[in-house]
């Protein structure tokens, strides 16, 4: 009795085993064995493809990202090209592109192996398979939001998992000049060299480490000025003794709707330390003319004060809309209770506020930690800094990479101080996106 009861267990999963490890070994046997011919017939054919056509290019395009090339270009005397020889970002390029075609290769590999299972496992319960066109029927039906999703992930894939990872894979190389720029000279890996050398060289860490603490300064100022400032006029404008409301509200949200290159273009000219008519009417009042782009300590200051202009609009809008939405039942009963204005604002408005709008918040810092723009369009991360290398007194991270890549070809540093703002940037907000009552809230609803 016992020995039949394991016969029957066994029988009982045969045909989806077998049909998951006949499509194990070989795209689309497991299909032909559950009956399925046309299913089956177009999987095999599709490894097929993959195997005549692709294997060699694949192959070649694994050796050409370990290796980065072997054949550097040569010249002759006068300088002409004899010898083209390898380009190693060429070739890392092409092995990511083929490595991310091996991850859909293989997965659509394991979706083949799971059919078979399924189909089998229906067989093994009694089901009939079903034909080519009721397959297709109910894949359609089953896994339409997959195949509308489908175009998408393929096109994030090679548009910005591809750029990702080649960006982290650049700082682990010494891609960087004048030495080591291709198709010149070739690029070799040397592990976490550059990673060293950001800590390990006087100047290099002395650059990373101020242009880090000015990032983060700059990122919390930016942040907080324009919330609190924006914050102040959406209360002053929601307040019942203001007239013209919506006058207001328009001539306030201008400067957010100015295109921002211009307005920098504009406020560049106005700080001018020459020419510019903040200094000329400074000098009309017998004031002593500001170095507002040959100071450090005044052109952070200036930063700020014109990102403030820039930004506290859009919190005005935003908050603005969040104050009607406030119910006033809340305020008629704090004030029967004797809280006065400042109490009510600070056990009521503030809380519901910071409540719908902290997730904004935290984006906002993100944002501002790689406000590029407001940065290189207003003082081009000036005024010199002798002792940075490539950086000036106002440049942020983001503007420091610029330099590093654009101007001085030094793209392996450039790629460990971009791969440290990430780590930041993404564990900074994860944490705090965890830490919000509307996250907790939300996944409590879920």
């Amino acid at each position: 009795m016992r020995t039949v009861r394991v016969v029957v267990n066994l029988n009982g999963k045969v045909h989806a085993r077998t049909g998951a490890l006949l499509s194990l070994l070989f795209m689309g046997l497991g299909q032909i064995y559950n009956r399925q011919f046309v299913k089956g017939i177009l999987y095999a054919l599709l490894e097929l493809y993959v195997l005549i056509f692709w294997t060699k290019p694949f192959l070649e395009a694994m050796h050409g990202l370990i290796t980065l090339g072997e054949t550097p270009q040569q010249r002759n005397a006068r300088g002409a090209i004899v010898v083209q020889g390898d380009h190693s970002i060429i070739l890392m390029i092409t092995g990511i592109i083929f490595f991310l075609l091996l991850v859909i290769f293989l997965a659509v590999y394991a979706i083949n192996v799971r059919d078979a299972w399924k189909v089998g496992k229906g067989r093994d319960e009694g089901r009939k398979p079903r034909n080519f066109a009721q397959s297709v029927a109910h894949a359609w039906e089953q896994g339409f939001a997959y195949i509308l999703l489908t175009p998408a992930f393929v096109f994030v894939l090679f548009t910005i998992v591809l750029p990702l990872i080649f960006g982290i894979l650049i700082a682990f190389t010494n891609y960087s000049g004048p030495n080591h720029l291709p198709p010149k000279n070739l690029v070799d890996w040397v592990g976490f060299e550059t990673f060293t050398s950001l800590i390990r060289f006087r100047a290099w860490s002395n650059t990373f480490v101020g242009v880090l603490i000015w990032t983060i300064v700059w990122a919390t100022l930016a942040t907080f000025t324009t919330y609190f400032v924006g914050l102040f006029y959406a209360l002053l404008l929601n307040h019942r003794a203001v007239k013209f409301k919506k006058f207001w509200r328009t001539l306030f949200i201008l400067p957010w709707a100015v295109p921002g290159i211009i307005s920098l273009l504009i406020f560049r000219n106005l700080f001018n330390g020459e020419f510019g008519p903040i200094n000329q009417y400074l000098k009309l009042m017998g004031l002593a003319p500001i170095p507002w782009f040959s100071d450090p300590f005044w052109a952070k200051f200036a930063i700020v004060m014109v990102n403030l202009w820039f930004g506290f609009p859009y919190w005005m809008a935003l908050m603005s809309g969040v104050l009607t939405n406030i119910d006033r039942e809340l305020y008629e009963a704090a004030e029967i209770d004797g809280a006065n204005g400042f109490q009510r604002f600070r056990s009521i408005t503030l809380p519901l506020i910071l409540f719908s709008t902290s997730p904004l918040l935290i984006m906002s810092f993100a944002h501002n930690f790689n406000n590029f723009n407001m940065i290189y369009l207003f003082t081009s991360g000036g005024p010199a800094n002798p002792s940075y290398s490539y950086a000036g007194s106002t440049d942020i991270l983001i503007s420091w990479i610029y330099k590093l890549t654009l101007e001085q070809n030094k793209f392996n540093m450039a790629s460990v101080v971009s791969i440290f703002i990430f780590i930041v940037v993404a564990s900074f907000s994860i944490w705090n996106f965890r830490r919000t009552r509307a996250f907790k809230e939300e996944d409590m609803i879920q």
